[in-house]
């Protein structure tokens, strides 16, 4: 646990509220006490609703290792994950996670997720939107190249 880079995805998230480039969040990854990457919610700014400031950390650390993990790394973010965002980290793999500010603090200044977070416990035909199987069968086809592809990386 390292307040340094604490206090940086905190002025992150300051700076970038501050410059109107978007949300209150800051995020900072780290290897082997080294920074490899540091991002701040864009989401506005780029009209990417998936450029979420520990999503935009996570692609410049694997772009910077050439990995698509992140075991060794710890993440810094100035808030508890979204769901997105706790996907992603788990996706990387990332060792550990440290965060300042609650789901519950985002929540109160109109960020709640917790409709998401109910909305998943839902089956598909209960969801808000509408989740709609089809072509299932002929779907699997990809699944089944995949188990015999010689080639294959697993992740």
């Amino acid at each position: 646990m390292d307040t340094t880079f604490m206090a940086r995805a905190i002025q992150l998230a300051l700076e970038n509220v501050r410059s109107g480039n978007g949300g209150p969040f800051g995020s900072v990854i780290v290897k082997d006490g080294i920074m490899l990457a540091e991002a701040a919610n864009q989401v506005t700014a780029t009209n990417d609703p998936t450029a979420h400031a520990e999503v935009l950390a996570i692609r410049q650390a694997c772009h910077k290792l050439a990995d698509f993990e992140l075991r060794g790394c710890h993440l810094y973010t100035s808030c508890e994950p979204c769901p997105m965002c706790l996907g992603a980290i788990y996706w990387a793999r990332i060792d550990k996670v440290f965060f300042a500010s609650l789901a519950a603090d985002a929540a109160h200044a109109g960020f709640d997720d917790s409709a998401i977070y109910s909305e998943i416990a839902q089956p598909h035909q209960h969801r808000e939107i509408p989740m709609i199987p089809m072509m299932r069968e002929e779907a699997l086809a990809a699944f089944y190249a995949w188990e015999e592809h010689p080639g294959k990386i697993r992740y």
